[in-house]
């Protein structure tokens, strides 16, 4: 990590943590859950030494950025107005955008509100969340997977928390990130978390790569997208060139109807400029941090494209 440099930028009322490297065109990297600057460690240091201004922030309630303490301060205008401010103090433009998981959501908010701001988007693991103007996102997600899909269980104030601190930061954290289970992310009340945890740390996770997330989660813990808010955009197409990247094992690309989605005409339709949709065999959910030179490759070589326009 020789070489990243962290400060604070303020940005949309807040102080936002930023880790950057490197000169040149912006790529922005945002990150999702439960993570923050440091899952996109290995990019920053490869698109650096390419030629790239790498920045990685930590976004709103994460890591060292400032944590506001009402929950209506978290809409996906509050996050987007964050990384709009961000783009600005950084003195250009447009920038590169690669985002993952929740980030990766935020990452399409950011192409829809803001195209203009944005050259080229690769998007890790999330697809483009089409907005049903008839159904409530959480609603929607509860018929099809139920209660104890993990997005309804965060819906309770305190409840999830609760029995985060039960079996402690680390457990969870470790529980999370190393997960092969694939199929939608399931936490029944009172029954833990994903059974399948593996006794030793993957290779791609060492051990002081975990004391470092710990010790950052332990510090802001596990609180933290206003579904009426966004129906401006209800049929709203991206327009920027996208390229997205999953793993074959990743827990949202093998939820029920999402393959389909992705492959079968959908996908495409809301985003007409998808240029390629890759996926990585044998890979999980966190595939920048599991295959950081595949990734890192595939960033490298879509964005190169755009460098001129």
């Amino acid at each position: 990590m020789e070489g990243i440099k962290h400060r604070r930028v303020e940005v949309n009322g807040i102080k936002m943590q930023i880790a950057e490297k490197g000169h040149g065109p912006v790529v922005l990297f945002l990150h999702g859950f439960p993570e923050f600057w440091y899952s996109w460690r290995h990019q920053i240091v490869a698109l650096s030494s390419l030629g790239y201004h790498a920045v990685a922030p930590d976004l709103r309630g994460y890591g060292d950025t400032e944590a506001p303490s009402s929950m209506s301060s978290y809409t996906g205008f509050h996050i987007v107005g964050d990384l709009v401010a961000l783009i600005d103090s950084l003195g250009v433009d447009q920038v590169f955008l690669v985002a993952h998981d929740w980030g990766a959501t935020i990452g399409w908010y950011l192409c829809m509100f803001r195209p203009d701001r944005i050259k080229a988007y690769v998007c890790l693991s999330v697809p483009f969340p089409r907005r049903d103007p008839n159904v409530k996102t959480v609603d929607a997600m509860r018929a099809v997977y139920g209660d104890d899909y993990y997005v309804c269980r965060a819906q309770e104030p305190g409840e999830i928390e609760a029995e985060i601190a039960e079996v402690g930061t680390e457990y969870f954290l470790k529980n999370m990130l190393t997960t092969r289970k694939t199929g939608p992310p399931m936490f029944p009340k009172g029954g833990g978390f994903f059974p399948d945890m593996p006794h030793t740390l993957p290779p791609w996770l060492p051990q002081h790569d975990l004391a470092y997330y710990v010790s950052k989660f332990e510090k802001t813990g596990f609180t933290g997208g206003n579904w009426e808010l966004t129906a401006p955009w209800s049929g709203g197409k991206i327009k920027v060139p996208v390229k997205f990247i999953t793993g074959e094992l990743d827990m949202v690309y093998t939820s029920v109807n999402m393959k389909k989605y992705i492959h079968d005409g959908g996908f495409k339709e809301d985003v007409p400029n998808l240029e390629e949709v890759i996926v990585l065999k044998g890979v999980a959910h966190f595939s920048n941090q599991e295959t950081p030179e595949e990734i890192n490759k595939h960033i490298y070589h879509f964005i190169k494209k755009f460098q001129c326009h």
